[in-house]
C-alpha cells in the first residue's frame, strides 16, 4: 500500500477550532478541518483544506451499511430497524447492544466465533463491571463494531460468499467500496485496515460531507440506493441508544435534536451529519485526534446549521465544557476559537 504523501499530495493548513482555557491562559489549541456541503455537491461552508485526505474510520458506518440494505439482504433476513441501527454503530457493548448482536447471530445461524472484529472490554461499566466480576473475558460481541459485523455476515450469506468477509477482494468488501466511492465521489486513494479488522477506504473531508449531504436528501439516481439510505438515516435517529450508548455524544447530541439529525464519530477526531431538514451533511477531522474537539465543533457545526438549540445543556456541555478537576471545583473551559465558530457562535 503506498504511502499518500509518495504521491505529492499537499494538504493546505488545518485551522484552528477549538480551544482549552485554564484561568486567563490559552492552554490548548486543537486544529481540524470542516465542510458543509448540500446534496448537490455545493460546499456551503468549509474550514482548513475541503480537499484533505482521511480515513473516515467509524464515522462511514452508514455508507458500509447500503449494501446490506440495497442488495436486499436486509430484507431477507427480516433486519428491524434496532439492527440497521446497530449495522451504523460504535456502541459501548451494554447488554441492549450485545443481547441484541448475539440474536441476531442466532438468527444467521452462527455464533460470535464469525465475528472478525476481535474481543474489546466493553465502555459500558455494568457490562464490563459483570465481566470481571464473573471472571469471565470479552467476547467479540463486546467489540464496538459487532453490528456492522453482523450487517456484513448478513450481506455474506445473501450473496453466498466466503466467511473471510473483511479482505479486500471478498465480495462484501467491494460492494462497500463501491457504495463508497459512488457516495463521496472520490475515488479511494488508498485503505487502511480499522480497529476491527475491516479495510476503511480514505476519502476527502469534502467526499465525506457530500456523502453525508446524500444521505440527507437522498436524490442518487436509484430508488434502491435512495430507499437504503432514508432507513438506515431513520433507524439511527430512531434509535440513538443503540448508535452509541449513554454518556456517549453520539447518542446525547441526537436526543437533544430530537431526530432532526443522525450523526456520528469515528476514531482519531473524525465526526459527521446527516441533517435531512435542510439536506446537509457535515464533516469534520481534528487532525491531532482529539475527541473533545470534536465533540465540540460537531456540537457548534449542528448548532449554526439550525438542527440543534445551542441552549440546550447537551449542546452546551460539549460545546463549552466546563472542565472541572476530581474535586468537581471548575478550572478551565472550551471555546471556539474566532478562525472556526468564535464569532459565529458566542454563546459562551
Amino acid at each position: 500500500m503506498a504511502d499518500f504523501r509518495e504521491w505529492g499530495f499537499q494538504m493546505a493548513a488545518p485551522v484552528s477550532m477549538v480551544e482549552i482555557w485554564r484561568g486567563a491562559l490559552l492552554e490548548s489549541c486543537h486544529a481540524g478541518h470542516a465542510v458543509i456541503c448540500s446534496a448537490d455537491g455545493d460546499v456551503i461552508d468549509a474550514w482548513g483544506n475541503p480537499d484533505a485526505v482521511i480515513y473516515p474510520r467509524s464515522s462511514c458506518k452508514m455508507l458500509q451499511a447500503l449494501p446490506l440494505v440495497e442488495s436486499g439482504a436486509a430484507r431477507a433476513a427480516g433486519l428491524t430497524s434496532e439492527q440497521l441501527a446497530l449495522a451504523c454503530a460504535s456502541h459501548n457493548g451494554a447488554a441492549i447492544h450485545t443481547d441484541r448482536v448475539q440474536s441476531w447471530l442466532r438468527d444467521l445461524g452462527l455464533d460470535d466465533s464469525a465475528l472478525i472484529c476481535g474481543p474489546q472490554e466493553p465502555k459500558d461499566l455494568p457490562a464490563r463491571d459483570g465481566l470481571i466480576k464473573s471472571d469471565q473475558t470479552p467476547c467479540r460481541y463486546h467489540n464496538n463494531c459487532s453490528g456492522k459485523h453482523s450487517g456484513f455476515l448478513t450481506l455474506t450469506r445473501h450473496l453466498g460468499a466466503g466467511p473471510d468477509y473483511v479482505e479486500i477482494d471478498h465480495p462484501v468488501q467491494k460492494a462497500v467500496r463501491a457504495a463508497m466511492e459512488e457516495m463521496t465521489g472520490v475515488n479511494a486513494p488508498t485503505y487502511g485496515i480499522d480497529g476491527c479488522s475491516a479495510p476503511n477506504f480514505a476519502t476527502t473531508v469534502a467526499g465525506l460531507a457530500l456523502a453525508m449531504a446524500r444521505m440527507a436528501r437522498p436524490r442518487t439516481g436509484s430508488e434502491t440506493r435512495d430507499a437504503a439510505a432514508r432507513s438506515l438515516t431513520q433507524a439511527m435517529v430512531t434509535h440513538p441508544e443503540l448508535v452509541a450508548g449513554e454518556g456517549r455524544a453520539c447518542t446525547e447530541l441526537m436526543r437533544a435534536m430530537g431526530g432532526k439529525a443522525a450523526i456520528k464519530t469515528g476514531a482519531e477526531a473524525v465526526f459527521v451529519a446527516i441533517l435531512p431538514e435542510q439536506g446537509l451533511g457535515i464533516a469534520l477531522k481534528i487532525t491531532d485526534g482529539g475527541t473533545r474537539a470534536a465533540e465540540a465543533a460537531i456540537a457548534g457545526l449542528l448548532v449554526r446549521s439550525g438542527a440543534l438549540d445551542p441552549q440546550h445543556p447537551i449542546a452546551r456541555k460539549y460545546m463549552f465544557g466546563p472542565i472541572v478537576n476530581w474535586d468537581g471545583v471548575q478550572t478551565g473551559d472550551m471555546r471556539f476559537a474566532s478562525a472556526f465558530l468564535g464569532t459565529a457562535l458566542a454563546l459562551n
